[in-house]
């Protein structure tokens, strides 16, 4: 009856397509999922975008494929972010290693073999079953805090009892849902290039499912699963949002969540969810153990994949920021279900946020499903339905789970687990307020380059020096496309810093060094985007070595780990209606730090892991803050001076 209409595994990237009549859409009736994404084909005859009135994936067949640059476009790039990392004598050297890379035969044939895999018939993308695969299917930690990223909402003062504003969300989401499957939805477009829908093939209605030694994601039928899993005191229930043919209101779902709350704080659960919290190995183990430990367990197993999404209603009341981004970055880890692709997260007090699994989708499509949400729920524009509740509706379900000793014995043992995790880590989020987007503008700058700079001064003035960076840039106006890493450290980044903390030099030189700093930044993140960034590049040629060959000296080069030795994990994703967003460091000895940048203030989640590194999010917390402050106060006092300097008529 659930049954997954298709997977995505690393042995087979594409998602198959799947033949579904076609109906007429309805507000009220069941909706077909639409097709996934088709092959980019060379000989069909392109049409202009007009995405006025686009559908989601009318324009995937014209998307271009996922360039393989060119060797001697990518090695001296490569190169060029590698100088402000190393010794000019290690740089020596290593340039040496890159150049007789770039004229050996193994390098020329590496390269040939890569383009030979980007134009197979069939292929949409060279690197996105690599991708998914060392990236996340067959990556093994925990997806929480490892993996999963979240967004944290603005409170909703027309909804402070946490049923009802729940109930505005579910009633906002679902209607983005319908959306979805019927392909009305726009698709997103950067400025006139339209950028590949395919990661809403998973956005609702799919899980990811823990295999050894990859997992894969399943993907369930919409139109025959048109329930959500809801989440409280540890147990699951099943609530069907269609009755009778007719989409519950939000005044029927605040009352079946009512019950619901009523039920689980009225009993105690073994808390199951905890288990999708552990190493991918071991919750790959316990799955079997789970779903072989009764038949009725198999069946709720399917019921919570198969659901729409899953909404946690928590029992905590969080007040600080370092509170509520914790609780929905990690919660408890029982009140879950990690590997569900949307999870919507409302606590005691009102507070809400959402918890995304993201192996199969990226920030960019759920921040725009978020920000629908928030700007139908906080503007009050959310069709809520009819106010009545009808007296004929089903129940919600108890999804109840066999846990004999064996089972119980894996919960504990997975519970001890993620407390460890959890409690390595440590946070910080700056809430800038001095300024934001609007004012970086004004002073004549990118909002995104400027943030970056602070962060870069910031680690500057804690450590006394730049290391490796990472900047997720988008690569979704390629088929298939996900991200490329945006190198920010550079030669003139790193003189900007130095800049910045010499007391002798003027404002009018600190702010041409980071003007520099920030066009080169912006050089980078656009290539980037284009698909000529060099991380991807490299990795595909490293991976196009067959078993026995010799690893080129480049890959051998120590310049080559250190440079792509994240101690900077950074990423920015905004909205107006977010409090921030955040994901966990991607090395023990770094930082992740995430960033919104709102017309009016700057918020950074950034976290670390407390270990032998002696890493500090309050102090590089502190530095970034005081790195915002100079930098305004020095662009300023140059436009000050040069203004100063003009003949006064």
């Amino acid at each position: 009856m659930y049954k997954a209409i298709s997977t995505l595994k690393p042995s087979s990237v594409l998602r198959p397509l799947n033949t579904v009549p076609k109906i007429k859409p309805s507000s009220t009736l069941i909706f077909a999922r639409t097709q996934s994404t088709i092959m980019p084909s060379t000989t069909s005859q392109k049409k202009p975008f007009d995405h006025a009135s686009a559908k989601l994936f009318e324009f995937q067949s014209q998307l271009p494929r996922l360039p393989v640059p060119a060797l001697e476009e990518t090695l001296p790039k490569y190169l060029k972010t590698l100088e402000p990392l190393l010794s000019k004598e290690r740089f020596a050297e290593t340039k040496k290693t890159v150049e007789e890379f770039a004229r050996s035969a193994q390098g020329k044939e590496l390269q040939r073999r890569l383009e030979a895999r980007a134009s197979e018939p069939g292929r949409v993308n060279w690197l996105a079953e690599w991708w998914n695969d060392l990236s996340y299917m067959g990556y093994r930690d925990p997806v929480v805090p490892y993996v999963s990223y979240f967004y944290a909402y603005k409170d909703d003062k027309l909804r402070r009892k946490p049923t009802k504003r729940a109930a505005a969300i579910v009633r906002a989401a679902w209607e983005f849902r319908r959306q979805v499957a019927t392909g009305e939805l726009a698709p997103e477009m950067a400025r006139t290039t339209p950028l590949c829908s395919h990661s809403y093939n998973y956005m609702f209605n799919a899980t990811r499912i823990p295999t050894k030694p990859s997992d894969y994601e399943a993907t369930y039928d919409l139109a025959k699963n048109e329930r959500i899993t809801v989440a409280r005191n540890n147990q699951f229930f099943d609530l069907q949002l269609v009755h009778n043919g007719q989409l519950l209101s939000g005044a029927e779902i605040e009352s079946q969540l009512d019950k619901i709350v009523e039920i689980a704080d009225s009993n105690a659960a073994v808390p199951v969810g905890i288990l999708t919290s552990d190493n991918r190995d071991l919750w790959a183990d316990n799955y079997k153990l789970l779903s072989e430990a009764s038949p009725k367990n198999a069946e709720t197993l399917e019921k919570i994949q198969s659901s729409a999404f899953l909404l946690s209603l928590d029992d905590t009341r969080p007040v600080t920021r370092e509170e509520y981004h914790r609780t929905y970055w990690h919660g408890n880890g029982s009140n879950r279900w990690f590997d569900k692709s949307l999870q919507f997260i409302v606590c005691d007090n009102g507070k809400a946020g959402f918890l995304a699994e993201h192996s199969s989708m990226d920030g960019t499509p759920t921040c725009r499903l978020n920000d629908y949400v928030l700007d139908q729920t906080l503007s009050n524009k959310v069709d809520l339905g009819n106010s009545a509740v009808r007296s004929d509706l089903p129940a919600p379900e108890p999804l109840k789970f066999a846990t004999p000793p064996s089972v119980v014995r894996a919960i504990e043992q997975a519970g001890d687990r993620f407390k460890k995790v959890v409690d390595q880590h440590q946070l910080h989020v700056l809430q800038y307020e001095g300024f934001g987007k609007d004012e970086i503008k004004k002073l004549g700058f990118s909002p995104d380059g400027f943030v970056q700079m602070a962060i870069q001064l910031g680690y500057y003035k804690l450590y006394g020096k730049s290391r490796a960076t990472y900047e997720a840039a988008a690569t979704r106006k390629f088929a298939q496309g996900r991200t490329e890493t945006c190198r920010s450290v550079s030669n003139e980044s790193v003189d900007f810093c130095k800049s910045f903390e010499d007391p002798l030099l003027g404002a009018e030189k600190k702010v041409a060094a980071l003007q520099a700093a920030v066009k080169t930044h912006g050089s980078y993140a656009k290539a980037c985007s284009e698909g000529k960034g060099v991380d991807r590049h490299l990795l595909g040629l490293r991976l196009s070595l067959k078993p026995g060959e010799e690893k080129p000296a480049i890959f051998q080069d120590a310049a080559y780990a250190e440079s792509s030795h994240w101690c900077l994990s950074t990423s920015q994703l905004s909205s107006e209606h977010f409090e921030g967003w955040g994901f966990s460091e991607v090395v023990p000895d770094g930082y992740g730090v995430a960033y919104t940048i709102r017309k009016d203030a700057v918020i950074l989640h950034i976290a670390a892991m407390k270990n032998e590194f002696g890493l500090n999010s309050d102090h590089l917390a502190h530095f970034i803050k005081e790195a915002l402050g100079e930098m305004r106060l020095a662009v300023l006092a140059a436009k000050l001076k040069e203004a100063a300097a003009k003949p006064k008529l």
